[in-house]
């Protein structure tokens, strides 16, 4: 019966008790619009991001966070967790090591004033493809990544690095932040960034926290596509995760540590405000 009438078992449980109908009815609304939100973050929203997208989405919405979450907790709808995460760049080399001179200070006033780096896995059942990403901290924005079979500086960081660059030029003093991998500190690399303009900073000795923003950008994307994925190729892990970056990560999925907006709203914000101080 409840497929028939198209509502679910609690609500026709309420209607048989005699509970209000319109209150049943705004349930079912609100019920089916966390659920759609729900779904299109690939079940990884919860009550604080579902409800920061409903409020985007209507002007005056007569929700509140709690009821949201009541709703997602009443209907099952939970957003899935990480798993461990491993390190996979290697710092036991010969090379210099540069003094940590983020200090884990994440916060940024303007683009391509501090950028993080870091490399990790993705397993496809043709073998490992490794990701390199350079992420800005002003908007957490990925600006720069690139794909590979192998590990080594001329495939990893370098073409991440010259994407970053063509994406934001360095016009400013910048501060370039990884962890000790051989990637970013062999010569290939540093002679690659010897820019006056350019600082480069490394995380501690076995120390994550150090690059936290990084190693959260990877917890984070393995949660919400590469552990929902079995890849059989590695040119189908590339385009899944292309996509992931372009069109979910760099422009829809709402972010904390930006005032709970996407990338494209944080940016549209701070244009929007540079040109009324222009003005």
């Amino acid at each position: 019966m409840c497929k028939v009438l198209r509502v679910s078992p609690s609500a026709y449980y309420d209607w048989k008790a005699g509970r209000s109908t319109k209150r049943i009815e705004r349930e079912e609304k609100i019920k089916n619009q966390v659920k759609e939100i729900w779904e299109n973050s690939r079940y990884t929203y919860g009550s604080p991001r579902v409800w920061e997208a409903i409020k985007a989405a209507e002007a005056n919405p007569r929700v509140s966070r709690s009821l949201i979450a009541r709703v997602m907790k009443k209907y099952g709808f939970k957003s899935i967790h990480p798993k461990k995460f491993k390190v996979t760049t290697d710092s036991k080399h010969n090379y210099p090591v540069s003094e940590n001179v983020l200090d884990r200070n994440f916060s940024a006033e303007r683009e391509a004033q501090k950028w993080v780096s870091d490399i990790t896995y993705i397993a496809t059942r043709e073998g490992w493809l490794y990701l390199t990403i350079i992420i800005d901290l002003f908007d957490r924005k990925v600006i720069g990544w690139s794909f590979s079979k192998g590990m080594t500086a001329n495939e990893t960081v370098i073409p991440a690095w010259r994407m970053a660059i063509g994406n934001r030029p360095i016009t400013a003093p910048l501060l370039f932040h990884s962890d000790r991998g051989v990637q970013y500190a062999c010569k290939a690399f540093r002679n690659l960034i010897n820019n006056p303009l350019v600082t480069q900073s490394m995380s501690r000795k076995g120390n994550c926290w150090d690059n936290a923003v990084a190693e959260s950008f990877f917890k984070t994307m393995k949660v919400e596509r590469v552990y929902q994925t079995h890849y059989l190729t590695k040119d189908q892990a590339k385009i899944d995760l292309f996509h992931y970056i372009e069109s979910w990560y760099n422009k829809k999925r709402i972010h904390s540590s930006i005032g709970m907006k996407s990338v494209q709203e944080f940016e549209k914000v701070n244009k929007d405000d540079y040109f009324r101080n222009v003005a």
